[in-house]
C-alpha cells in the first residue's frame, strides 16, 4: 500500500506547520495498548481530511486490533488492511515496525506531525529514553529531536510511578500527552460518540477545526 506522491512542496508544508497550521503528512503509529476503536476513527478522520498518512502497527498492536475490531483476517499484512479498511482510508504508506531505513525516520524526509494512538506506557517510555526498539519509537524521537508535533494517547489504567515519570519527560521534552479519557458533558450515546470525544481531542492538537463531536460552547 502507497501514497501518491503529495503535491504539495515539502518546504511549504513545513513552513504551514510551523505556523500553527494543520497538518498536511503525519505517521501515525498503532501500538499494543487497548483502543483499535481510537486508531481506525484517527486515521478515518484524517484521511477525510486529506493528510497524506504513513501507517505503522507493531507487533503487539497486530494482535490486538485482530481482536478488538473483530478481523477475521490474520497476519500483519491482513489485519493491517482490515484496519485501513474499518477507517475507510484507501491510500496510505505502510511499514513495518523493523523498517528503520523507512523515510519517516529520517529527519530530512519526516512527515508535519506524528500520533501514537493508541500508545502503550512501554512506547512511552522507549521514546522518553530516548531509545528505540522500532520504527514507531524512532519516529517518535526524531519527531522531539526535529521539534515537530508529537501527540501521545496513551490508554492505560492505572497508572504507576514510572508511567507518570516518563509521560511527564515526553511532556517536557515537547510532546502533548492526550490520555484516552471521554468527556461526557457532550452527553455521549453510544460508544461512538465516546471514540469521537477523544479523536476529536486529538485532532484539535494537531490543529484542525471541523471535530466530530460538539464543542462545550454548542451544548452548554
Amino acid at each position: 500500500m502507497s501514497v501518491p506522491g503529495s503535491s504539495i512542496p515539502e518546504a511549504e508544508g513545513r513552513r504551514g506547520a510551523a505556523r500553527g497550521m494543520s497538518p498536511r503528512s503525519l505517521f501515525v503509529g498503532v501500538t499494543g495498548a487497548s483502543g483499535a476503536l481510537y486508531a481506525a476513527r484517527l486515521l478515518g478522520e484524517l484521511g477525510a481530511r486529506g493528510c497524506e498518512l504513513s501507517v505503522c502497527v507493531s507487533d503487539v498492536g497486530v494482535r490486538v486490533l485482530a481482536h478488538e475490531l473483530e478481523l477475521p483476517e490474520r497476519g500483519r499484512d491482513a489485519v493491517v488492511g482490515g484496519l485501513l479498511r474499518a477507517a475507510g482510508v484507501r491510500d496510505a504508506a505502510v511499514f513495518a515496525p523493523d523498517e528503520l531505513d523507512a523515510p519517516p525516520a529520517s529527519g530530512s524526509s519526516f512527515p508535519e506531525a506524528v500520533v501514537v494512538c493508541p500508545c502503550s506506557l512501554a512506547t512511552a517510555a522507549t521514546i522518553a529514553l530516548g531509545t528505540t526498539r522500532n520504527l514507531i519509537h524512532r519516529v517518535g524521537d526524531v519527531a522531539l529531536k526535529e521539534r515537530r508535533p508529537l501527540i501521545v494517547v496513551p490508554r492505560e489504567m492505572p497508572l504507576s510511578t514510572i508511567h507518570l515519570r516518563r509521560l511527564l519527560e515526553l511532556s517536557e521534552a515537547g510532546a502533548l500527552i492526550v490520555p484516552a479519557m471521554p468527556g461526557f458533558y457532550t452527553l455521549p450515546r453510544s460508544v461512538d460518540d465516546m471514540v469521537a470525544f477523544v479523536v476529536g481531542r486529538v485532532l484539535q492538537a494537531l490543529g484542525f477545526d471541523d471535530l466530530p463531536h460538539p464543542r462545550w460552547s454548542d451544548v452548554r
